[in-house]
């Protein structure tokens, strides 16, 4: 059995596929697996850290901010797509795999358009509530399409019926025990655990909130704030300090640049502050944690802001649009929170309840259905 899996560019789409193909390598252990992906972003290094085999397409995606350098390359990303079909069909005759299964960024869209053209079985998987670009054209084509949330349907005109499968969420996080987490982190019983984070890089509204809300709560030792700024915001504990807390010295705040045991965290959390991706927002529903969402403006066809109203439909999130982000608005929603234990349990609650937490299994069923 051969399996081609087509992903790339960013974390939410590697990771999810990592995850199915292991599932698929512990049922059958024999199965070949090839991850195409390019050779200079996420993917380079972590299909290989996870023990499969890697192949490069040259990819790139499109500027859509008018400058003249990003007209260059705009135009060079134009021959790029004119190459990829044929780097793509090589790569598939060389391997003859029995199913290619796309799973998101600029390499997905050559590799399994050239698989159906080639009478390859193919399937995509869909993380956000609003379809990128690629997966609105390949669902035509496709012979399975899988979604994360049944909202993105609506957007798209599949040659199939589509299946809803979630996202899979890492085995860690769904064994994490909250009170041992809490233990561990040093959170006393009777602390409210706030967990607010931006990504990797950090996302400078969410810091400059967060420094806001810590600054005026930090005194209230019922509450213990975890917070990640990421790389860019690593000026976050000296504006904390300006503002009277420092967070070397004060029990009840904890700043970190990364969170790299997200498992704990998020198991030991009352409240999250959190971007929407989907992702951190398939954990959220797993964990069924009470959640404060703030979407990035920045992303293509602001999916983040869909992914967040598909728990807010559910009464499973509460939604900040970054464009309202004021002080005033962040301190409002944040003290209604945690002084309403009932409505962190009900939030906690719904979003549990529209969880899908056999998502890798759902996923590897659907892609095995196609192997001939």
């Amino acid at each position: 059995m051969r399996i081609l899996f087509a992903a790339g560019g960013t974390g939410g789409h590697i990771n999810p596929a990592l995850a199915v193909a292991g599932e698929i390598r512990e049922r059958y252990p024999d199965a070949e697996i090839l991850f195409v992906g390019t050779k200079d972003k996420m993917e380079a290094k972590l299909v290989p850290a996870a023990g499969f085999d890697f192949a490069t397409i040259d990819i790139s995606g499109f500027y859509r901010q008018l400058t003249i350098e990003n007209i260059k390359r705009d135009i060079a990303t134009v021959f790029k797509l004119l190459r990829s079909s044929g780097q793509a069909k090589k790569i598939l005759n060389d391997f003859k795999p029995d199913v290619a299964v796309g799973f998101g960024g600029y390499v997905s869209g050559p590799v399994i358009r050239m698989a159906a053209k080639l009478g390859i079985p193919t399937a995509i998987h869909e993380q956000n509530a609003y379809p990128g670009v690629t997966n609105k054209a390949l669902a035509k084509k496709v012979d399975r399409v899988m979604l994360t949330v049944g909202d993105a349907e609506k957007y798209l005109d599949p040659k199939n019926p589509v299946t809803v499968t979630g996202l899979p969420v890492r085995g860690e996080l769904l064994r994490a025990d909250r009170d041992i987490s809490r233990a561990e982190l040093g959170v006393k019983d009777d602390q409210l655990l706030v967990l607010s984070m931006g990504g990797s890089l950090g996302a400078e509204a969410i810091n400059k909130a967060m420094v806001n809300i810590i600054s005026r709560h930090a005194d209230n030792k019922k509450l213990y704030f975890l917070h990640s700024m990421g790389q860019y915001g690593l000026w976050v504990p000296d504006k904390l300090r300006e503002n009277g807390v420092d967070p070397d010295k004060t029990d009840n705040v904890e700043v970190r640049e990364y969170i790299s045991d997200m498992d704990r965290c998020m198991a030991a959390a009352d409240l999250v502050i959190s971007r929407s991706g989907a992702s951190s927002l398939s954990e959220i529903e797993a964990m069924g944690k009470a959640a404060v969402l703030i979407p990035s403006p920045n992303v293509a066809e602001n999916h983040q802001y869909h992914n967040a109203m598909a728990l807010v439909n559910h009464d499973a999130a509460v939604l900040i649009e970054e464009k309202d982000l004021t002080e005033e608005k962040a301190e409002e929603v944040f003290r209604s929170l945690v002084a309403s234990p009932d409505r962190l349990r009900q939030l906690g609650e719904n979003a549990k309840k529209i969880a899908i937490t056999d998502a890798k299994t759902k996923i590897a069923d659907i892609v095995l259905s196609l192997v001939k």
